[in-house]
């Protein structure tokens, strides 16, 4: 049985075309210093890495030919940036990521120039400033001894203080505790199949969701770290789908899903509702043909209305000649709005502001640390947009930098239901 609607077209063609998850992600969208692809999945890497509640940023910098972990303070007046320089340069593949206290955690593989050159082995530090320097507390390492094995980072914890990755075998996948825990990393759980993805469906950062490969299709999974790792169905469309959750937002529930279950062979983005019997459903609008589309940021709706929710999505147009831009949608209506991104756009990233502002990291040559506030329009302006929206200079938004003005600022959900149990119902429209 298929748990799925599918919405009517406002006027956008079925071209027969995969989209996004399917197009070439290694076409160029990728901004300069940027290491491996975040999730694992295939979808393009963001430009830098936000902690849970917008406070810091930390991403690889190009500085005269090299790679530098840099952080970005964004909860004060004006957005800064420091670079944190080791003894020396860092290498493509190396993964930094912010915690809530300003520190970034840097992974290191066995070929960078940290990694002593063992195969198999994976180094974790702290960085921070010191005085005019760099100061390094290093937490230990993983080895994996596994030729096959891939180690990366999974998105930062909303706790801030917690840092988690998975290190993906030939059968299993292992979680491990990188930063936060007792003394070292810490292994978690060992979990049957190839896990790829990960988002965070709590505020407290126990409900972890995983995209599991097992049997030659890909199915979403829950583990439980406060029950040592428990394994649990989430997201199960039918059997032969693949099914990935891609972001969510634990105040309404929201999820935002890709899945060949309305359409085989062809992935498309949906969503459906955590703790719910709602069908998981996928809009015409958010079919894109010849781009790919990732959603990067929910501005939190009202529970239980995740109608009510603001979803800001990265475009990429597959032959690179429009580059990349911004889409803003609600589940509640039916139309994908186009914005242009600002200059520098570290793409992929960005937070929404309390007030409906998308606020989006840039940098550029003139300005390399800065935030751009991009205001949607109102849901009665540019009716019926689906298809890629060319931008005007007049339309294109203003960054805010420290030579600026002032930074706009901003200051548990119940236990998934497998999605598979959900009706199809009757198809709402509204």
């Amino acid at each position: 049985m298929t748990m799925c609607a599918i919405e009517p077209s406002t006027g956008h063609a079925d071209t027969g075309q995969a989209d996004a998850g399917h197009a070439d992600t290694e076409r160029g969208s990728r901004t300069e210093g940027e290491g491996v692809t975040e999730h694992g999945d295939g979808r393009p890497a963001p430009g830098c890495v936000l902690t849970a509640d917008g406070s810091y940023a930390a991403r690889l910098a190009p500085v005269d030919g090299s790679l530098v972990p840099e952080r970005w303070t964004l909860d004060g007046p004006e957005p800064c940036a420091v670079p944190l320089p080791g003894g020396r340069p860092e290498v493509p593949g190396t993964e930094v990521q912010p915690l809530g206290d300003g520190r970034v955690l840097v992974h290191r593989p066995a070929d960078g120039p940290h990694g002593g050159g063992r195969p198999g082995r994976h180094t974790f530090s702290l960085l921070y400033p010191a005085g005019s320097g760099t100061g390094e507390l290093a937490l230990g390492a993983i080895a994996c001894p596994d030729e096959g094995t891939r180690l990366r980072l999974l998105p930062p914890a909303p706790c801030g203080r917690r840092a988690y990755a998975v290190a993906v075998g030939p059968r299993s996948t292992a979680l491990w505790l990188v930063a936060g825990g007792a003394s070292g990393p810490e292994r978690l759980a060992e979990i049957p199949g190839r896990c790829s993805g990960g988002v965070w469906l709590d505020r407290a950062g126990r409900m972890l969701a995983l995209d599991r490969e097992a049997g030659g299709r890909t199915k979403s999974v829950v583990v439980d770290l406060g029950r040592g790792g428990e394994v649990s169905p989430l997201l199960q469309l039918t059997p032969e789908s693949d099914d990935r959750v891609l972001l969510a937002d634990p105040d309404s529930g929201l999820l935002l899903i890709r899945s060949d279950a309305p359409s085989p062979g062809r992935a498309r983005l949906g969503w459906g509702v955590l703790g719910s019997t709602l069908p998981v459903r996928f809009p015409e609008c958010l079919r894109l043909p010849d781009c790919t589309v990732t959603p990067f940021a929910i501005r939190p709706g009202r529970a239980p209305a995740p109608e009510s929710c603001s979803v800001a999505l990265r475009v990429d147009s597959a032959d690179g000649v429009l580059g990349s831009w911004v889409g803003v949608w609600r589940p509640g209506l039916r139309q994908l709005r186009h914005l242009p991104a600002p200059e520098g756009w570290l793409a992929g990233t960005g937070l929404w502001a309390a007030d409906g502002v998308l606020r989006l990291p840039c940098a550029t040559p003139a300005v390399p640390c800065a935030v751009a506030l991009l205001y949607p329009p109102a849901p009665e302006q540019r009716h019926g947009e689906s298809g890629p929206y060319v931008p005007s200079e007049a339309e294109s938004p203003a960054p805010v930098s420290a030579a600026g003005p002032a930074m706009r600022t901003t200051v548990p959900a119940p236990r998934p239901v497998p999605l598979q149990q959900a009706p199809l119902g009757a198809l709402v429209t509204k």
